[in-house]
């Protein structure tokens, strides 16, 4: 019966956990140029979920925007900044929210994608929000440091299911993306 109970939880938390992203703000380190932004910029426009991008060559940002109802590769993003030659320095994703409801060290599936919300208070995440992923290579070694010594759950360190989640019902090894709000 528990497991009964569990599986339904988990299942009706997939379906009320809904978000669509529709524009991400990347911040790419180590350029030195505005060459080393046109190749950053040529890569990302590959992706088949994005749709324009706009670039601040002075803050080396790019605000990308997304295809509607297309899912969003968050580690495509990392891939093409890193294919380019460079890292990423912050991703934060802005989306609708439908009735996420949060609480500190809370795994949601959104869109079939599993996210891990650090150090959220209670409290429900509907309407648009914008949310920071604080994965490794996502944000400078300190920042993460900062971020992973906030819960106790080995998943902040590998990106992947551990013991941690998998108590939750998530399946070993799925990734999982840390965020804050």
């Amino acid at each position: 019966m528990k497991k009964i109970i569990l599986l339904a939880a988990i299942v009706l938390s997939a379906i009320a956990a809904n978000a669509q992203f529709s524009k991400a703000n990347l911040q790419a380190s180590g350029l030195t140029c505005a060459l080393c932004t046109k190749a950053i910029n040529k890569s990302l426009e590959k992706l088949p979920f994005v749709e324009s991008i706009t670039v601040d060559i002075k803050s080396s940002n790019f605000e990308i925007l997304f295809k509607k109802d297309q899912p969003v590769d968050i580690d495509a993003l990392r891939k093409g900044v890193e294919d380019a030659g460079f890292s990423v320095a912050l991703l934060k994703l802005k989306g609708e929210f439908n009735n996420v409801e949060l609480k500190k060290d809370s795994h949601h599936i959104i869109n079939g994608v599993t996210y891990h919300f650090l150090a959220a208070g209670k409290g429900n995440l509907s309407g648009e929000q914008e949310i920071t992923i604080v994965d490794k290579n996502f944000l400078p070694a300190k920042a993460f440091k900062k971020y992973s010594s906030s819960t106790k759950m080995s998943c902040v360190q590998t990106g992947k299911a551990g013991d941690c989640c998998t108590a939750e019902g998530i399946d070993a090894g799925t990734r999982i993306y840390h965020v804050i709000i």
